[in-house]
């Protein structure tokens, strides 16, 4: 198959021209099938497009990694660009009320920004699955991902606020898209909450495919203690990722141990990075 994945929002731009927020969104286009891949924060996702004058009516599905705000802000201009019906692939828990609690701070809400009627409205048609779905041809999504490893943890400071109180937030939404290539799997991470190494497992088990060939996105190690950015080094050269375009979440200090670690495998991936293969 042919790919081609651009970042069209992200912490940082490189380019004049481009807007770079806080948050994340894709383009992937396999060829026959055009997926937007979550949808930033607020406004730089829609700018973005335009500057870089994608065609959005070439888009046939919008799937969204997980229901934080940061991956969901951009939906609304996205659908009225878009004006049309469309697919939008999530799991069922993109829509619990979102919090980041911490005893002595106030709380912040940080889930989805809108209600779900304006959004179907404005076109979405939600199909909501806590399982892999299929999203077009060799392109699959994780759905929940199981945490298997020993070392990988979900930030405590997320929690759904509930009638009976404060829930922590396990992140049964965080999903991951899930390419099957000539090269190998190429997996690309909304924000990797339950572990980038539990889901590059899962990833290798959905489609019994072992060669991961690149991994693209947010890896939610920004806060992560040394050990665990260590052991998750260590798992990725385990498992020969050949391309590794780490961004958002994953945060900057650890991109660059990441960049020294993995030297030409690694890209420096912001907006308005273009990721291709034949």
């Amino acid at each position: 198959m042919t790919l081609r994945i651009t970042t069209l929002s992200e912490n940082t731009a490189g380019t004049r021209d481009l807007l770079a927020e806080w948050g994340l969104s894709f383009l992937i286009e396999t060829g026959p099938e055009t997926i937007l891949f979550d949808t930033g924060k607020t406004i730089s996702t829609a700018h973005n497009i335009d500057s870089l004058g994608v065609n959005l009516s070439k888009v046939s599905k919008i799937v969204l990694s997980h229901g934080h705000y940061d991956h969901t802000g951009g939906l609304r201009q996205v659908l009225r660009r878009i004006g049309k019906e469309i697919e939008v692939i999530a799991h069922p828990d993109i829509w619990a009320p979102k919090y980041r609690h911490r005893k002595g701070k106030k709380d912040r809400y940080i889930g989805i920004p809108f209600q779900r009627q304006e959004l179907e409205s404005l076109g979405a048609t939600f199909v909501l699955n806590s399982k892999s779905v299929k999203v077009a041809a060799n392109c699959i999504t994780t759905g929940e991902v199981p945490m298997v490893t020993d070392y990988e943890t979900i930030d405590s400071g997320l929690f759904i606020r509930t009638d009976s109180g404060w829930q922590p937030d396990q992140l049964f939404d965080d999903l991951s898209l899930v390419l099957n290539t000539e090269l190998g799997l190429v997996v690309v991470l909304g924000c990797a909450h339950r572990g980038i190494i539990n889901i590059l497992y899962h990833a290798q088990n959905l489609t019994g495919v072992k060669t991961i060939h690149a991994v693209l996105g947010g890896a939610h190690l920004i806060d992560a203690p040394r050990e665990r950015v260590q052991r998750t080094i260590a798992d990725l050269k385990k498992l020969d990722v050949q391309k590794l375009g780490p961004c958002h979440c994953t945060s900057l200090p650890v991109i660059a141990t990441l960049a020294h670690e993995f030297g030409d495998r690694f890209f420096f991936n912001i907006t308005g990075t273009i990721f291709e293969l034949p």
